[in-house]
């Protein structure tokens, strides 16, 4: 199976087979979620200086921040869930 990759924003991108969960940047808990994965070197910030919007989550625990809003991600990520699913074309 060929690894997939999902664009994060700025030319970055993380595997979409390690996305747990794609979620709103801002709460408190968010906020000590991102610190804990600092503090842990867990953290990869993908914003390039700009306002981290959404958090993605990866089983290996890792944190990646984002300035793409949550909704865009995770259009991207069910567009390579349906790319997966849907059988390929014969070619003559």
């Amino acid at each position: 199976m060929p690894l997939e990759l999902v664009n994060v924003g700025f030319g970055n991108t993380v595997a979409v087979q390690r996305v747990i969960a794609v979620i709103k940047a801002g709460s408190s808990p968010m906020k000590r979620l991102v610190d804990s994965a600092e503090r842990q070197n867990r953290l990869v910030d993908a914003t390039n200086g700009r306002r981290t919007r959404s958090i993605v989550v990866t089983d290996s625990n890792h944190v990646v921040l984002s300035h793409l809003q949550p909704e865009t991600l995770s259009q991207k990520l069910a567009g390579s869930a349906i790319e997966d699913e849907q059988p390929a074309e014969a070619t003559d």
